[in-house]
């Protein structure tokens, strides 16, 4: 029987005919996953991604595209291990493998807490608020109604909704341009007010 059937018939749920290529191709996934290192694995580790390339070939293979199914296990085998390098070279979950719990305790002089017991507290005010808080004047409001016309009044308050300019435009019964317009000279305003 050819390789090719008996692909088939694993495919079609034989378990001994996916036994029988899991044996019969052993060999070769463990004679390329001796080219091939993953850092923070063993021997046995590149060879189950192998495995993981040879079970992913049987299921994969379509006899209508391809005549011999070698070729196509060796590539699959491959590229699961090179996969598995490229993975473990990358690094990408150094950050979450090497956290600190803030539960863990810590021991000071008098007392023993956790990290979690340094933090400050959630009603505490945030950086961000407190320069901000430091900058803006209380009567910000009132400054800004002085010194904008009614249109750009208005056109500050639909901003500051979220509504687009055609929105707007629509809302205030003028032209998109006129809205854009008035929108830049409150910034222009609003800027030179908190300058001062």
């Amino acid at each position: 029987m050819q390789e090719e059937e008996v692909v088939d018939m694993a495919k079609c749920g034989h378990m001994a005919a996916t036994e029988f290529l899991i044996s019969r191709f052993r060999p070769l996934v463990e004679n390329k996953a001796r080219a091939y290192f993953v850092v923070g694995a063993d021997r046995e580790d590149v060879i189950q991604e192998g495995m993981i390339g040879l079970y992913k070939a049987i299921r994969d293979f379509r006899s209508d595209r391809l005549n011999r199914f070698r070729p196509f296990a060796e590539l699959c085998v491959t590229r699961q291990i090179i996969t598995a390098v490229k993975t473990a070279t990358r690094q990408k979950h150094v950050p979450l493998n090497g956290y600190i719990s803030l539960n863990r305790s810590y021991q000071t002089e008098t007392t023993e807490s956790t990290l979690l017991d340094a933090l400050p507290s959630e009603i505490a005010e945030n950086p961000e608020q407190q320069i901000l808080g430091g900058r803006i004047p209380n009567n910000l409001n009132d400054m800004v109604s002085n010194v904008l016309s009614e249109l750009e009044r208005a056109v500050l308050r639909c901003y500051l909704e979220g509504l687009s300019y055609r929105e707007m435009s629509v809302q205030l019964n003028c032209h998109p341009k006129s809205v854009d317009n008035a929108l830049q000279r409150v910034k222009r305003k609003i800027g030179s007010l908190l300058k001062d």
